[in-house]
């Protein structure tokens, strides 16, 4: 689990396809530091294994061809810039909201757009149709494995506030208008539908079921 707190920008160095497989390479100065074989690292939003570890340089990680169609590695050629993320520690701090590295789909980066008389901007992103239902007014989305604030809702465009650090610690800076951008909304409006439309999960079925037995 993540929290959307970016750690560090990486950059992609290479890009290899090998038998339908294609293996990045990011360089990684920090985090690459405390990987081991097999760790769990959100890349962009993308939570992906660590393999080919060279700490304090690099690290690789192999995607499915369906993780490459469906997120916004599609773009991505060398050089390209991705948001990094580890897991977050049991003893840590909960500083953005539950990101689990599962995107939802890929929305369009509309634009960074200077607000008047401040140093922040607006973000706009417009966001899939089907996505739409999950998003609300001052909720939590993570876009490109950033946790942000939905600050304005028209239709499927998003207005997002993002301010100067954000800008300069994330790849928000050298994304291009109608990049794809990884979209992944709120854990918490997903199981609100499923219970609201009458589906009840797992654990509740369990404990009415041990009720009924005189439990």
């Amino acid at each position: 689990m993540f929290t959307g707190i970016v750690e560090e920008v990486g950059k992609v160095t290479k890009i290899e396809t090998t038998g339908g497989t294609r293996k990045l390479t990011v360089a990684s100065k920090e985090l690459s530091k405390e990987l081991k074989m097999g760790d769990s690292i959100a890349v962009s939003g993308v939570c992906l294994t660590a393999v080919r570890i060279k700490a304090g340089e690099s690290f690789g990680a192999d995607l499915a061809d369906e993780t490459w169609v469906r997120t916004s590695f599609s773009r991505i050629k060398e050089g390209a810039e991705v948001n990094l993320e580890l897991p977050m520690k049991a003893d840590g701090r909960f500083g953005g909201h539950v990101v689990q590295g599962h995107v939802d789909g890929t929305g369009k980066f509309i634009g960074l757009e200077p607000i008047a008389g401040a140093q922040d901007y607006w973000l706009h992103i417009e966001v899939p149709a089907e996505m739409t239902k999950y998003v609300v007014y001052k909720g939590s989305i993570s876009v490109e494995g950033i946790s942000l604030t939905v600050a304005r809702i028209e239709g499927r465009n998003l207005t997002i506030a993002i301010i100067p650090h954000t800008t300069e610690a994330t790849n928000l800076k050298s994304l291009k208008p109608g990049d794809p951008v990884n979209l992944e909304t709120d854990i918490i409006a997903k199981y609100v539908e499923k219970m609201m439309g009458g589906e009840r999960v797992q654990g509740a079925m369990d404990l009415d079921r041990l009720v009924s037995q005189g439990f």
